[in-house]
């Protein structure tokens, strides 16, 4: 027994013979809708459409969703001006296109002594941007990076 729907069929219980039966007078195809209800839904229609339709809905929903861009910015623990003042530039772009930022100082050898610097440059970077986007988290040691990363703040 299953329960056969359509667009010009009103709800009822039928065999499954029946419902074949039914779909076959109207030149259309029987497709189980809800295979777990009880008892199990079957529709009416036209498969080559509802595949369609089935594709077109997919299409939409992956239409809408959007991609999350991560840029990256690399620092040293004694960077100086210059190349920071060059960096939060293009943080600011990026952040202002819309994509997220992960700056990170990495330690290479011995640097990782001054890991304070390192945290110094990177809340002073956090600082900088704050009127373009909003830090995820402090600044973390992960090995040898110290990373944080940036959102972008919402545009009014």
């Amino acid at each position: 027994m299953v329960r056969v729907v359509g667009e010009e069929i009103e709800a009822q219980v039928m065999s499954i013979q029946d419902a074949l039966r039914l779909a076959d007078n109207l030149e259309l195809d029987l497709v189980e809708i809800s295979p777990n209800a009880d008892p199990p839904v079957c529709k009416i229609v036209d498969y080559q459409k509802f595949l369609y339709q089935q594709k077109k809905k997919q299409k939409e929903i992956k239409a809408k969703t959007s991609k999350v861009v991560v840029k990256e910015i690399r620092f040293g623990p004694n960077t100086d001006d210059h190349d920071y003042n060059f960096k939060l530039k293009h943080a600011i772009r990026f952040l202002e296109e819309g994509a997220k930022v992960r700056a990170y100082v990495f330690f290479k050898g011995r640097s990782i002594l001054f890991k304070e610097q390192g945290e110094v440059l990177l809340l002073r970077f956090a600082n900088d941007l704050e009127e373009y986007g909003k830090p995820d988290q402090l600044p973390k040691l992960e090995g040898k990076r110290m990373i944080v990363s940036f959102s972008p703040k919402k545009k009014k």
